[in-house]
């Protein structure tokens, strides 16, 4: 497996963080948010990034902070109006990461028909770990990814159970944005969200893509 330190963490080669919520049917469930409908796309900023291996620092006064993990999309040439059939030539990278969320204030956002924002792009919110290099001979629907919390299983997801599969991703993101190089997308979490507190680790597993691992502290 060739993996690479990810680019994310260099603000000039990750233009942006293309986040989708609402991708798995299971997880919309959980969420109670009835019958699955078009998946939700947010950003969060460049601070969000947290490299593994590094300390992973939660607000700890505004409610409950969800870990929700994904699988990562990191592009490697840009354009607009993608095809489907070209989308997986745009790739450069895949990788595992979290999707942090202030549950609460989401919660909050989401009665009032605010932006969420504010509940998912705090600082430290998109934890990334290593890239795998893609190559087309990888089967974008046949990849699985798995959470453990304090050595717990917490989440298991499979590509093949998203509502919009990768390659649509991109044919939908290119269709409202010139996409860049370095843009990074996670992809959407499966079943499983829940509590993550000071003192507990992380850690994301696959096995076709490289491991990442946090340790949870209070931000100061």
């Amino acid at each position: 497996m060739t993996t690479y330190a990810s680019n994310a963490f260099a603000s000039a080669r990750t233009p942006r963080i293309f986040c989708i919520g609402r991708n798995y049917a299971d997880h919309i469930a959980e969420m109670g948010h009835g019958e699955a409908q078009a998946a939700v796309v947010f950003m969060k900023p460049i601070g969000a990034l947290v490299a593994s291996g590094q300390p992973l620092p939660l607000p700890t006064d505004q409610g409950e902070v969800h870990y929700e993990a994904e699988l990562v999309v990191e592009l490697g040439t840009g354009g607009r109006h993608i095809t489907a059939d070209a989308a997986a030539a745009h790739i450069a990278g895949l990788g595992l990461g979290l999707d942090l969320t202030l549950r609460s204030l989401q919660k909050e956002l989401i009665a009032t028909g605010e932006p969420w924002e504010k509940s998912k792009g705090f600082d430290c919110s998109a934890p990334l770990g290593p890239l795998r290099a893609f190559d087309t001979a990888m089967d974008l629907e046949a990849l699985e990814f798995r959470l453990e919390v304090n050595g717990e299983l917490r989440q298991h997801g499979r590509t093949q159970m998203m509502l919009v599969g990768i390659r649509e991703l991109i044919v939908q993101l290119s269709a409202h944005w010139e996409l860049l190089p370095g843009d990074l997308i996670y992809t959407g979490t499966p079943e499983g969200v829940g509590e993550v507190r000071p003192g507990d680790r992380l850690e994301l597993h696959s096995d076709a893509l490289p491991g990442a691992s946090w340790q949870v502290t209070a931000a100061e």
